[in-house]
């Protein structure tokens, strides 16, 4: 992802290919029909291009995706500072950072009883369980320790675990709480009530739905979602990142300052939990590597530890952690945007292109069955990649963000513009490069979304309008309409950021966004026709892959209802069918978390669906027509 840089695709060009697309409107007397070629087929849709991307950014993983309750479990900050989400109990003076044999990281809070520590702001539900642990070490005078969970001021609002007894070694005592009522200032404390000192660990404090440590309402929508595959971790956070921090005892795990974003990085979702998250979403892993800072070895090990026998030196590191299958993991990308100054380890392309070949040899020694993804970007950048590194990759990545325009329609027609264009140039570089004859490198677009408008859900939280969901269906579109050279898409960044999920502390919704992706996902079709469309309405067509259904899909970037005359040669459609809608009549529309769905997939049975279609005002439609 470019911060320094936002790409705003504001490419200007035809607009259809097989005449569907999106134009200014047109005047209302002139009617609108949409001709469907059915027996003229494209090449199949690869499900890929429903792919998402996560990364170690704002609140995607921790406070999104990740279920841990509480900020600094592991106590980077000095408790007490500024930037610390943890204040002292009893005075500022109880609670000091000791640096001699900290239990993870530079140091460990210690207490000096009677006194104690606290977090608040806490959002909890009355009836709602939450679990967790704590590691303590101390003086046996300081105890007892008591941890609770409050949800007010009252002496019985509250539920304490009490440890009795305290050593000199660090032992573990696992948490359990029932919230008494609703709040969002709940408070998790720590207090010893003797003599002495105590030493705080870790800590850590979750709802006890969690799956995986994954939260529950988040998965769940995810799983609706269906993304088949899932880019992870980064991003620009990759270049900096040393993924052995994110291996072992979660509460061993070293906590560092995020290396490209704001933040710290605890490491509690590193490439195990990737991998559990993706067996739990029905998802295949693909993982980026670090070229940047990191070098091949790292690497190496990388894709060992993933996909290495047991007893090879970094499965059996693996199988120590409790995971004796190897992942498989087919997907990997060496390294994310270096082209650009902002990433770290960023060099001229003539010093790169040897870089991502070492990367590629080194790898696939280890497994010849990976597919590899390189970094590109259209212009002298993916042109040195495919003129010098196209023997070592399957796929060359490409990433475009677009920004806001007032105009509807103009504001929906960036996202396919800006594919298109991609597409376009990559159509000519295999017109113009003999390295490419005999050879398909497609595009993986695995960054593509709207960027744009006041942080909402934390960093670069941004917020989706039902004009956004057009775009991005008119860019699944486009996408269809270019079936045989773009392979994959990853939306980013799932969860928060500028993801197509948003959440509170206690609650999570589809934005705009996400449910187009999860429309096309479950129902649209995989062969794609050949269509023409009058503007202004974005138009494309695909046979399921039994060809028993013809889906036709339609974005209606005006505020008008339109009515459609449909014609399909090649096919006899039987008249039944359903149809599915996106639509409100403000471009404005959207949904946050924890309140009543303001836009909503809609669906209806259709019994004479044929001749005629309509669409509502400012709109996403859907049709399913069965066909004989």
């Amino acid at each position: 992802m470019k911060w320094s840089s936002v790409l705003v695709a504001s490419l200007v060009g035809g607009l259809f290919l097989r005449g569907a697309g999106v134009r200014a409107d047109p005047p209302r007397a002139q009617p609108l029909r949409i001709a469907v070629e059915a027996g003229k087929t494209g090449e199949p849709i690869s499900k890929y291009i429903y792919g998402q991307f996560i990364e170690h950014l704002g609140r995607c993983i921790y406070g999104g995706l990740w279920a841990e309750m509480l900020e600094d479990r592991k106590f980077y900050h000095d408790v007490g500072a500024g930037a610390s989400p943890w204040k002292a109990v009893g005075g500022a003076d109880r609670v000091a950072m000791d640096k001699t044999d900290p239990f993870v990281g530079s140091h460990t809070p210690r207490i000096a009883a009677p006194g104690g520590l606290a977090q608040g702001e806490l959002a909890l539900r009355k009836g709602r369980k939450y679990v967790g642990r704590v590691w303590l070490a101390g003086e046996a005078g300081a105890a007892p320790v008591k941890v609770s969970l409050a949800w007010g001021d009252g002496p019985g609002d509250r539920q304490t675990v009490t440890v009795e007894t305290l050593s000199g070694r660090y032992t573990r005592t696992s948490l359990a709480f029932v919230a008494g009522a609703d709040t969002e200032q709940g408070r998790l404390e720590i207090v010893a009530g003797g003599k002495g000192k105590v030493l705080v660990g870790t800590v850590s404090l979750m709802p006890a739905d969690n799956v995986s440590g994954l939260r529950a309402d988040t998965l769940a929508l995810l799983k609706e979602l269906g993304a088949p595959v899932y880019r992870w971790p980064g991003g620009n956070f990759v270049s900096g990142y040393d993924w052995k921090d994110g291996l072992g005892d979660p509460d061993r795990r070293p906590p560092r300052k995020n290396p490209a974003w704001k933040g710290i990085e605890p490491n509690d979702f590193g490439l195990d939990e990737f991998m559990t998250f993706c067996r739990l979403a029905g998802a295949e892993p693909y993982v980026t590597v670090n070229s940047g800072l990191g070098e091949v070895a790292g690497a190496v090990e990388e894709l060992q530890y993933a996909n290495g026998a047991a007893d090879t030196p970094m499965g059996r590191l693996r199988d120590k952690n409790g995971h004796a299958e190897p992942y498989k993991v087919k997907w990997w990308a060496v390294g994310n945007e270096m082209y650009g100054k902002w990433q770290l380890g960023h060099m001229p392309l003539e010093k790169y292109v040897a870089k991502h070949n070492q990367f590629a040899e080194a790898m696939r020694k280890v497994d010849p069955a990976i597919k590899l993804i390189a970094v590109g970007d259209a212009g002298p950048w993916s042109e040195g990649m495919l003129k010098h590194c196209v023997g070592h990759m399957d796929l060359l990545s490409e990433h475009f963000y677009c920004q806001e325009k007032k105009d509807l329609a103009a504001h929906v027609r960036q996202v396919p513009d800006a594919i298109r264009a991609k597409a376009d140039v990559h159509r000519r570089y295999r017109r113009q490069f003999d390295a490419l004859q005999g050879k398909d490198i497609r595009i993986a677009m695995d960054e593509w979304n709207y960027w744009y408008g006041p942080h909402v859900f934390g960093e670069l939280g941004t917020r989706y309008f039902l004009k956004d969901a057009l775009g991005i269906a008119a860019g699944l579109h486009e996408y269809a309409r270019q079936s045989d050279l773009v392979f994959m898409a990853n939306y980013a960044q799932t969860v928060n950021v500028i993801g197509c999920v948003k959440t509170t502390k206690t609650a999570a919704a589809f934005e705009t966004t996400g449910l187009v992706l999860k429309l096309y996902r479950q129902h649209f079709g995989t062969l794609p026709v050949g269509v023409t469309a009058n503007a202004p309405l974005d138009v494309t067509a695909a046979w399921t892959a039994d060809r028993k259904v013809l889906t036709v899909a339609i974005v209606n970037p005006t505020l008008e209802k339109r009515e459609i005359t449909l014609a399909v040669a090649g096919a006899r459609l039987t008249g039944a069918g359903r149809r599915w809608q996106i639509a409100r009549d403000d471009p404005l529309a959207h949904n946050d978390p924890g309140q009543a769905p303001k836009v909503a997939i809609e669906e209806e049975k259709v019994t004479e669906a044929g001749a005629r279609l309509w669409v509502a005002p400012c709109s996403v439609t859907l049709y399913a027509l069965g066909a004989q």
